[in-house]
């Protein structure tokens, strides 16, 4: 057993997983707020020197996983480490989103593809010579990526 033990909250616009865009590229400009816990405000000293963050966090509202999915880009199924769908055997998300203000215990960002009152678990720093690779194969996704801006989480994989 791993127990993980949130480190603050992640306030969005979005009350539910329906309507959610489902990757940061397709929230562009859509605001949100990190508040972190009093005991980890330390643990944000020089944070405001990064445009961008990589927020880990956990999936509060979504489904028991099963090994094959069918994702929002696609009517095939695929096996789930194949796919970014949000029901998963460990309910892990990720996003990168941009940093706009640091304000005490709150980090005001952008691009937010994330429901409101989720559990953060980590904050690190995108930084582009650690974290961009050339994706040389997308595999499924390299027929369907273009849907990815009018693509919104449709309840498929919520409680």
């Amino acid at each position: 057993m791993i127990n993980f033990k949130p480190i603050g909250v992640i306030q969005s616009p979005f009350k539910e997983p329906k309507g959610t865009p489902i990757q940061p590229t397709a929230a562009r400009d859509i605001a949100g707020v990190i508040e972190l816990y009093p005991e980890y405000v330390e643990g944000l000293q020089d944070i405001e020197g990064f445009s961008h963050l990589i927020l880990i966090y956990y999936l509060h509202m979504v489904k028991e996983s099963t090994l094959l999915v069918k994702p929002f880009l696609d009517n095939e199924l695929h096996g789930i480490f194949a796919t970014r769908a949000p029901s998963r055997p460990n309910s892990i998300g990720f996003s990168v989103v941009r940093l706009s203000e640091v304000e005490g215990n709150k980090l005001h960002i952008l691009d937010v593809d994330i429901v409101n009152g989720t559990p953060l678990l980590d904050i690190k720093p995108y930084v582009a010579e650690f974290d961009v690779r050339e994706a040389v194969k997308t595999g499924w996704f390299k027929k369907n990526v273009q849907k990815l801006s009018t693509t919104r989480d449709d309840g498929r994989f919520a409680k």
